[in-house]
């Protein structure tokens, strides 16, 4: 029997690949014990005890990006959260530390090397963070989503979907969808969302241009997130919620997908082989546009800047595509091409492979 550390966590971008890992690990060897790690703050606290998982966590100790009170104390601290996570895996008998990036991740990657256990490291975005910079030092075994990563001894598995995206079924889930929803059936859909507190610009000019989308013949599933703003224009064919806890069942329905570029929202898509418009994130570094770079080289996507999403936009780009089904159809075959819809289980091969060799 195995014991895993899987560590990483703070959002969803960490912990969603994080879990789909560990459900396919389980899946593989049901008698592995696989232990979480995290932080109290961060979403890992709610989701990995809800999926089942032992969670155990270490103090929340950011990498300082400018000098305070906080960024001399953080030699100190992240020295004690080492030896917290070396005290762990001694008394565990960890075998195997896999992480995800975050907060915990970086400890446990350090730890692991004075251990001397194998580690693997798994990077989501086309753009690196800090831990798993560091973490790709450590090891020989670096997975990455996108190709071209800038990590050492990079190889390419793909993100780890969640297990009712990576095994849907659209062609038997459309109807269960349409019914869902409400939908009409002789209609195609187009399936808008901006992550769950939403996206002001996607929701202001969808909503500004909606009576022209659905005039092109389309009806739209809009996630709108936690958006104060929002007002629903009661337009018929539109179909706005804050959060969507069937995102299978929207998936299954959408022939056209509007979104961010996040990395799971990206890997999804591809593996999925449905065309996208993704409109990245416009603040911070730049990482959501490197992540959609792939699809929309391979011709399954194409990107819109933040500050161009605009009705103009909708006027001369989307309504042009929306009524294009032998371009969107083509789409639809390049995004499949390029995508990795069994992520999860190429991650849990290389983990398990890790252990094996590691045994002797």
């Amino acid at each position: 029997m195995t014991v895993f550390l899987l560590a990483g966590g703070g959002t969803a971008g960490h912990v969603n690949p994080l879990l789909a890992t560990a459900d396919a690990i389980r899946a593989r060897e049901p008698a592995a014990t696989i232990i979480v790690l995290g932080t109290a703050e961060g979403l890992e606290a709610r989701l990995v005890p809800e999926r089942g998982y032992e969670l155990v966590t270490i103090e929340r100790v950011p990498f300082p990006r400018r000098l305070s009170m906080s960024a001399l104390r953080f030699p100190w601290r992240f020295a004690r959260a080492v030896r917290q996570v070396r005290a762990l895996i001694a008394r565990r008998e960890i075998e195997v530390v896999v992480g995800f990036g975050g907060y915990a991740a970086a400890p446990a990657y350090l730890a692991a090397r004075r251990a001397g256990i194998p580690l693997v490291v798994h990077e989501a975005n086309a753009l690196p963070g800090i831990a798993n910079r560091l973490g790709s030092r450590l090891t020989d075994h670096t997975a990455v989503t996108f190709e071209g990563t800038p990590l050492r001894n990079a190889v390419r598995t793909g993100m780890p979907i969640r297990s009712e995206i990576a095994r849907l079924d659209r062609t038997a889930g459309r109807s269960v969808a349409i019914a869902h929803w409400g939908l009409d059936s002789r209609r195609p859909v187009v399936l808008v969302t901006g992550g769950s507190t939403g996206a002001a610009r996607i929701n202001s000019t969808i909503v500004n241009s909606i009576n022209e989308i659905v005039a092109a013949g389309w009806q739209v599933i809009h996630t709108v997130g936690e958006s104060r703003d929002f007002v629903d224009p009661h337009v018929a064919g539109y179909h706005p919620m804050p959060y969507c806890d069937r995102m299978d069942l929207a998936l299954a329905a959408a022939d056209l997908v509007i979104a961010r570029s996040g990395a799971a929202t990206v890997s999804e898509l591809a593996g999925l082989g449905i065309p996208a418009v993704f409109v990245p994130y416009p603040v911070g570094n730049g990482e959501q546009e490197l992540n959609a770079r792939g699809s929309v080289s391979a011709g399954g996507a194409i990107i819109c800047a933040d500050k161009d999403f605009s009705p103009e936009w909708i006027r001369t780009s989307l309504i042009p595509l929306l009524g294009d089904a032998p371009r969107r159809a083509d789409m639809a075959r390049r995004a499949a091409n390029a995508g990795i819809r069994d992520g999860a289980d190429r991650l849990a091969a290389m983990v398990l492979a890790v252990a094996t060799t590691s045994r002797g």
